[in-house]
């Protein structure tokens, strides 16, 4: 299924971050990319202003 609304990039991780994130994407059956795309949704919302959102 082709996704539409998203851009390809790519990180690198921590060995530590990574397993953390496969942990938490099995817990919530997503995906690794999932988890981290909701991970820095949460973290921005809870980090940034309205203003810094730009």
């Amino acid at each position: 299924m082709k996704q539409f609304n998203k851009v390809r990039t790519a990180i690198t991780l921590d060995p530590e971050v990574h397993a953390c994130m496969v942990k938490l994407a099995e817990q919530d059956d997503r995906s690794v990319s999932q988890q981290i795309n909701k991970a820095l949704k949460e973290w921005i919302k809870a980090n940034l202003t309205d203003k810094e959102e730009g």
